[in-house]
């Protein structure tokens, strides 16, 4: 069985998200669509949440889009569990799965063209955490603020 993508974008991020999902299919993963599914305007953090509780309860892997990628970036790592990045470019996209253990990619819908962006999750989906101690290490520091 494939491994699930879960995706979520609010209204700036719609065109966007259509186009990864397409994109997550083709590598062979199978993808969940929270929303939203259309350009009605919506809060991004309703769709962060969404995506963030779902990534945390399952210990799965999600992509969230809105219209610069910070907001959603905010309000996803609020959730614990969480640990999302916003890349622009290929090295944070893998670095933060490998050396941080990001489990969302955050992306930028008015910042980032559709090439880059597809290139960013091809770059996401491929890495994985590397398990080295000084990462393990740190990771478990990162734990810890987030029980504070």
């Amino acid at each position: 069985m494939a491994e699930t993508i879960i995706l979520a974008s609010d209204h700036a991020g719609v065109e966007l998200k259509a186009v990864l999902a397409a994109q997550v299919t083709a590598l062979g993963y199978a993808v969940e669509d929270l929303g939203t599914h259309g350009a009605a305007p919506v809060d991004y953090p309703d769709f962060a949440e969404r995506l963030g509780r779902a990534v945390a309860a399952r210990g799965g892997r999600g992509i969230l889009l809105c219209g610069s990628g910070i907001g959603a970036s905010v309000a996803a790592n609020k959730i614990r569990g969480v640990r999302a990045g916003l890349a622009h470019d290929t090295y944070s996209a893998h670095q933060g799965v490998e050396h941080d253990a990001m489990n969302v990619l955050v992306v930028g819908a008015r910042v980032v063209g559709v090439e880059v962006a597809k290139e960013l999750v091809a770059a996401f989906l491929g890495a994985r955490f590397s398990g080295e101690e000084r990462h393990r290490r740190r990771l478990a520091k990162v734990e810890v603020l987030d029980a504070r």
